[in-house]
């Protein structure tokens, strides 16, 4: 009786520590799209250090839940290359320092990572060693796959592509089955709910209509790429802790883009 007992309670504990690790998530391998600014937090300019420890907390709470999580940062809270243009800035040279802006949001949410304990690797589309490992999609998914958290920096590599077109790409890339845009509000609405106070919430969406209602959630030649590889995409809000969580295991959360 006793040995029964004792069997009963080791295969009760050993089956709810396979609920807790692997059941949760209904994705294998996502890419999430954080955007620099978020990174601001409430300054005004640069990384906000209490903001990118919750980040990094959140995305080390899904890797441990058996999620291969690939990043993709952009650099709007050091430099942008389009408002660097607006300054006087060649285009060329404006995007190239927008892209080393993006290396540097990559390797400080790479070391509020590897503080937690959350191993996690640069990987940058311009060669730059030792910053960074040049970008590959085998080394980035061989990453993926022993654990790893795959930060991939520098956007595309080339101007006049934002770092949201580089999300998509990557995403396709890497084969993850879904695009997860982080931002500071809770999804996509009709108009921007800052200035229009009557701005409708909207739950799910299909890509053209994105396109043909002009909707400003990323750049046209994102929305273009990701709608003619059906990869999906859901908006939400980082910034509520737990979101991330609450996504990869399939709660309603934000805006779901589809094909």
């Amino acid at each position: 009786m006793a040995l029964f007992f004792c069997t009963y309670i080791f295969h009760f504990l050993f089956l709810q520590q396979i609920i807790k690790t692997n059941i949760m998530s209904v994705y294998k391998r996502v890419l999430l799209k954080l955007s620099g600014e978020s990174l601001m937090g409430d300054d005004n300019y640069g990384i906000n250090t209490k903001r990118l420890n919750d980040y990094a907390e959140q995305i080390k709470e899904i890797s441990g839940k058996g999620v291969q999580v690939g990043i993709v940062i952009g650099g709007g809270n050091i430099f942008r290359g389009l408002s660097g243009v607006s300054k006087g800035f060649d285009r060329v040279k404006g995007d190239q320092m927008g892209m080393l802006a993006t290396v540097i949001n990559s390797l400080a949410l790479q070391s509020a990572l590897t503080a937690i304990g959350c191993r996690a690797k640069v990987y940058t589309s311009i060669r730059m060693e030792p910053v960074g490992e040049l970008y590959s999609k085998d080394k980035a998914v061989a990453s993926l796959e022993s654990g790893e958290v795959a930060i991939i920096a520098g956007g595309t590599g080339n101007p006049y592509f934002t770092t949201d077109t580089a999300a998509v790409l990557r995403a396709q890339e890497i084969h993850a089955e879904i695009l997860l845009k982080a931002t500071k509000v809770d999804g996509l609405y009709d108009a921007d709910p800052v200035v229009e106070k009557d701005a409708k919430f909207i739950r799910e969406i299909r890509y053209m209509e994105v396109i043909e209602k002009q909707l400003h959630v990323m750049d046209m030649t994102a929305i273009s790429l990701a709608m003619d590889n059906k990869l999906p995409l859901i908006i939400f809000n980082l910034t509520h802790k737990g979101n991330i969580k609450k996504v990869v295991c399939g709660e309603t959360v934000g805006t779901l883009i589809n094909h």
